[in-house]
C-alpha cells in the first residue's frame, strides 16, 4: 500500500468509518450520564485523561526509546477510547452504558487536550530547538472535523432512523475493524527495513502501558467501590485506545507526518485486544454471585 494513499485517503476514510460507528451508537442521553452516574464517568475520566498520559510518560522516559518513538506513546496515550471498547465492555459483560458515555465525552475533550500534550511531549523528547508543532488552534479544528462530523452524522441517523441505524451498525463496526488492520498492515510494510527493532524498542512500552493502565484502572473502580460492571467498564476503557486517531495524528499530511511516530499505535492496536481477551478471561472467575444480577443495563 502506498504510502500517500495511506495517510491521504485510506487513514481519513478508515477514521470517517470509525467515528460514523461509535455515533449510529449514541444519543444525547449518554452525554448526560455524567449526571445520572457521576462518580462512575469521574473516575473513567480521570483515568483515561489524566492516568493514561502520565503513566505514558513515565513509561517513554524509563524506556530507551528513539524521540520519535517517544512522543509516538504519548500521542497514543492522549487519544480517547476506541468506539470497539463498547462491544468489547459488552462482551465481559460490563456496563456498555457507562462505556459508552465514557468513550463519546472523552473523545469530545481530547479535541482540546491532544495538542496540549503532545506539544509538550515533543519539547521534552525532541528538544525546544525542534520546529516540528502542533498548531493548537489549527489542531483543534482538524480534530473536531474528522470526529464530530461522522459522529454527529451516526447521531443524526440513529435518531431519524433508528431502523437503518441499528442494522448497519454492527457492519460499520466491524469495517472500521478491517480498515485498521489495512492501515497497521500497510504502516508496518511502510517501515518493513526497521520493524523488527520498532516492535523491540517499543513493544515492551505499549504492553507495559496495556497493562498498568488497565490494572491501575480496575484498582481504582473497585477502590471506589464501583460495582463491578462499571470497573469492567473503566478497564476496558483505559486498555482500548483509538488507535487510528492516534496513526492520523502521527503520519497524516495535515497532523505531524511522521510515520515513525504512529508505530506505537500500530503495536498497541495489536496488544490490547489481546490483553483484553485475557481481561475477559481472568474476570469470569471473580464475583461471580455479584456480577451476574447487573450485567443488563437499560438506557
Amino acid at each position: 500500500m502506498e504510502s500517500n494513499f495511506l495517510t491521504t485517503v485510506f487513514l481519513p476514510l478508515a477514521l470517517f468509518v470509525i467515528m460514523l460507528g461509535m455515533g449510529l451508537g449514541l444519543t444525547l442521553k449518554d452525554f448526560q450520564r455524567i449526571w445520572l452516574e457521576p462518580k462512575a464517568v469521574i473516575l473513567g475520566l480521570i483515568a483515561q485523561l489524566v492516568m493514561l498520559p502520565v503513566v505514558g510518560f513515565m513509561l517513554a522516559s524509563l524506556f530507551p526509546l528513539s524521540p520519535e518513538l517517544a512522543v509516538g506513546v504519548m500521542i497514543l496515550a492522549a487519544c480517547p477510547g476506541g468506539p470497539t471498547s463498547n462491544m468489547v465492555t459488552y462482551l465481559v459483560r460490563g456496563n456498555v452504558a457507562l462505556s459508552i458515555t465514557l468513550t463519546a465525552v472523552s473523545s469530545l475533550i481530547t479535541i482540546v487536550t491532544i495538542p496540549l500534550v503532545v506539544n509538550l511531549s515533543m519539547q521534552q523528547f525532541l528538544g525546544e530547538a525542534v520546529a516540528l508543532r502542533l498548531s493548537f488552534l489549527t489542531t483543534v479544528i482538524q480534530i473536531a472535523v474528522i470526529t464530530l462530523i461522522p459522529v454527529g452524522l451516526g447521531m443524526t441517523l440513529h435518531r431519524y432512523t433508528p431502523g437503518f441505524a441499528a442494522r448497519i451498525e454492527g457492519w460499520v463496526k466491524w469495517l472500521s475493524l478491517f480498515f485498521l488492520a489495512l492501515i497497521i498492515v500497510g504502516l508496518l510494510a511502510k517501515e518493513r527495513a526497521n520493524v523488527a527493532s520498532f516492535f523491540l524498542q517499543v513493544g515492551w512500552v505499549t504492553l507495559s502501558l496495556n497493562v498498568v493502565t488497565m490494572a491501575l484502572g480496575f484498582a481504582i473502580a473497585n477502590l471506589a467501590r464501583l460495582d463491578a460492571p462499571s470497573a469492567k467498564s473503566i478497564t476496558i476503557e483505559v486498555g482500548i485506545q483509538n488507535g487510528t486517531l492516534a496513526i492520523a495524528i502521527a503520519s497524516g499530511p495535515t497532523f505531524l507526518n511522521n510515520s515513525t511516530m504512529a508505530i506505537p499505535a500500530a503495536i498497541y492496536a495489536l496488544i490490547m485486544f489481546a490483553t483484553s481477551a485475557v481481561f475477559a478471561w481472568l474476570i469470569q472467575y471473580q464475583r461471580p454471585a455479584t456480577t451476574h444480577p447487573q450485567t443488563v443495563d437499560s438506557e
